[in-house]
């Protein structure tokens, strides 16, 4: 039998999804961190503020297995229907998303160890620009895609979407000049792959943050964006404005 019936029962299901909301938005602002720390450490040639933030790669794990118990429990408890259901499950979506902006930020964290604790010269801050100029760009992706879902705003997750192509341009773009790099002098070419890895796991993590923004317009408008073009998706939302 299905729990959810009385109005008492509905403000505590309610009470209990809002707890579970609050462990998404702790582990997007500890990913946010986590990716802003790791850049910052490649910046300053920290390696040991690098190993701090793969250290603490470990407290978002905790989060995303605390969320994950707590919706089992729920779902255990409440046996939620429809859209009570529909909720439970998006949100759960976007906690493996977030989870899996710590996993790429802690690898960008491993390239600093990797450039500035081996003994032998570094890259050029030239070489590695490309990767603080992405990191900018998703960085601000991210930030608006957990926005969107505090907010439950439409408009922000569009937004975040829309970045998806100029997200696939800044990789191609990175991409090429460090074709270039490499063309110049072959001997970059141990850096110029180790910079490929990171110039991928921001392109993820922006990927990753649109994913979050077409979650959010589910949670509002029940219509899975994940795989439909913008046109597509400005009439979806067309319905709710």
């Amino acid at each position: 039998m299905n729990e959810m019936t009385s109005g008492h029962t509905v403000k505590a299901f309610n009470d209990e999804l809002e707890s579970i909301n609050a462990l998404v938005v702790e582990l997007g602002e500890l990913g946010l961190d986590q990716l802003r720390r790791a850049v910052q450490t490649l910046k300053d040639e920290d390696t040991k503020e690098a190993g701090l933030v793969i250290d603490r790669d470990r407290e978002l794990n905790a989060i995303d297995v605390k969320a994950d118990e707590e919706i089992i429990r729920l779902i255990a408890k409440r046996q939620p229907m429809a859209k009570d259901l529909r909720d439970i499950l998006t949100v759960q979506k976007i906690i493996t998303d977030l989870e899996r902006v710590g996993d790429e930020a802690r690898k960008i964290a491993n390239l600093t160890i990797h450039f500035y604790d081996n003994g032998k010269p570094p890259p050029s801050n030239e070489i590695l620009s490309d990767i603080f100029d992405m990191a900018a760009f998703v960085d601000e992706m991210l930030t608006l895609s957990l926005q969107a879902f505090i907010e439950v705003d439409s408009r922000l997750a569009l937004s975040v979407i829309e970045q998806e192509e100029r997200l696939f341009d800044e990789f191609r773009g990175a991409l090429r000049r460090l074709s270039t790099f490499l063309m110049e002098d072959s001997r970059s070419v141990g850096h110029v792959v180790d910079i490929v890895l990171a110039i991928r796991a921001l392109e993820r993590i922006g990927g990753h943050a649109k994913n979050i923004g077409g979650h959010v317009i589910f949670l509002i408008t029940g219509k899975d964006v994940r795989h439909e073009d913008l046109n597509a998706i400005y009439g979806e939302l067309k319905h709710i404005t």
